[in-house]
């Protein structure tokens, strides 16, 4: 039996055993580990003294511990006669944390790295980068700008060169989605920095900032515009965050964080690291869709857990601050915001593109209109639905629903006319035939309820309505 079986197995007989045999942990740090120590005390003090500050470190859970691998495995190395890796895995985090790292093999989370190939990647490998870096593991080159850009975030697919070195296109790489060398998809320390691995940070806002900000996906300044981000700046020394328990309403109740909402403990549930269990819509996709659908598109378990069952636990979150009523009238609001977006501009701009495509180059990404409809849906149009499931005003409306407006109508309408212009005086019989299809569905959409007022047509009633709204606003404030 090697020293990993041997380590393996006495993990299983400790986390197995009574209760009141001993504390959770081993009995004293491994004689390996105590060889890492003597050296990486000195040569690496910042890593030794994280890990010093950690639950591990008082477990007597140490460097070999984690990174003792088999010879065979594809990124062992022998590093002073042990074998080693440099990249803990969930597989090798499982060992110890196994409801932890089912559930976060199940979660939209560990699925990150499958966006290579997606039309996110191309923009970044193609649109925006080349192959000009060149590494022993990628002879035929990288885009820089995907390497140091979506995969840090996504995760990279680490590829193992010689005596188990790591390639540097795909390493140094925390990136959630990160598919391992030992086939495991994620990475702990994308949450859990190593070495301390800290739940305290994992529950900050901060944490999961690296991420999810920007334009397309703003969580994080959305969260501190809501009044939740406020209540937290105001009473995050009040929090607890450090208790092991951290159950919502009971060991804090000033503010949430992004994981009291989507993963940590209430009075009725666990926690749970498949952040998914408690989103109701998925705001991804041009078109939102419900979570148990893009769940098993992707072959997850959670296809198998419909929308309301995930709204009834994120509202068990809710109810522990706000009263039934309150979170009832939110999901309302919520809910009318996705109706609107979907009804008046993702379905039919959706529609007139498909319609475009013939008139179009074939090239994604070489028409102007391209980019128009990617950022109206991508950018503006997540904004405004991100906003309002985290009751950020400001994003909903001004970075979200306005933009999406603007540019529909100042953008999109207008390059939609130009390429009929330009289909019906091609003289090519099937592009004048896809410019009067899209010139048809164009007339449709325009004189719709939702958009005749584009057209002057605005209905006679609401007119009226709207002009006695500006006169009773000038009446309000007109200086005497």
């Amino acid at each position: 039996m090697n020293r990993q079986s041997i380590l393996v197995t006495g993990l299983t007989l400790l986390l197995t055993a009574p209760a009141f045999a001993s504390p959770w942990g081993l009995p004293e740090l491994s004689a390996e580990s105590k060889e890492c120590i003597r050296c990486h005390k000195v040569e690496d003090h910042g890593i030794y003294q994280q890990w010093g500050s950690s639950k591990h470190y008082r477990a007597n859970v140490g460097c070999y511990e984690c990174h003792a691998a088999k010879e065979e495995e594809v990124d062992a190395y022998n590093h002073e006669g042990t074998w080693i890796a440099t990249i803990v895995s969930p597989k090798d985090c499982a060992k110890c944390h196994e409801k932890e790292a089912t559930e976060f093999a199940r979660s939209h989370h560990s699925k990150g790295g499958r966006i290579l190939g997606s039309l996110d990647n191309r923009l970044a490998e193609v649109v925006e980068g080349n192959m000009a870096l060149i590494t022993p593991g990628f002879q035929h080159g990288n885009a820089a700008s995907a390497v140091s850009g979506c995969w840090q975030c996504h995760g990279s697919q680490i590829k193992v060169l010689e005596g188990g070195k790591l390639d540097p296109a795909t390493w140094p790489n925390t990136g959630i989605g990160r598919i391992n060398p030992d086939g495991s998809e994620g990475s702990c320390s994308a949450c859990h920095s190593r070495h301390a691995f800290s739940a305290e940070q994992a529950r900050n806002p901060d944490n999961c900032g690296k991420c999810h900000m920007g334009p397309d996906h703003p969580q994080k300044e959305i969260y501190y515009e809501s009044k939740h981000g406020i209540a937290f700046l105001a009473h995050k020394d009040d929090l607890n965050m450090d208790s092991a328990k951290w159950i919502v309403g009971e060991d804090y109740y000033h503010a949430p964080t992004c994981a009291t909402c989507h993963m940590s403990a209430t009075k009725n549930q666990p926690v749970s690291h498949d952040i998914g269990m408690r989103i109701s819509w998925n705001n991804r996709p041009a078109i939102s869709v419900r979570p148990e659908i893009s769940d098993r598109k992707m072959g997850l378990p959670g296809a198998e857990v419909d929308w309301q069952t995930r709204r009834a636990s994120m509202k068990d979150v809710c109810f522990n601050c706000h009263s039934n009523d309150w979170v009832d009238n939110f999901y309302v609001q919520y809910d009318g915001l996705i109706e609107l977006y979907h009804e008046k501009f993702a379905k039919p701009g959706l529609e007139l593109y498909n319609l475009a495509t013939p008139l179009k180059k074939p090239t994604k990404f070489a028409n102007k209109i391209d980019f128009t409809w990617f950022e109206i849906w991508h950018h503006e149009g997540r904004r405004a639905r991100h906003g309002a499931s985290m009751m950020g005003p400001d994003y909903t409306h001004w970075h979200g629903t306005y933009e999406v407006a603007k540019h529909f109508y100042t953008k999109y309408i207008p390059e939609l006319e130009h390429l009929i212009k330009d289909g019906l005086a091609s003289g090519d019989e099937t592009k004048i035939e896809a410019a009067k299809k899209l010139q048809a569905k164009l007339d449709e959409v325009l004189n719709s309820e939702n958009h005749r007022w584009y057209l002057g047509k605005m209905d006679p009633e609401q007119q009226a309505k709207r002009e006695r709204a500006r006169k009773e606003f000038l009446d309000r404030y007109k200086k005497e």
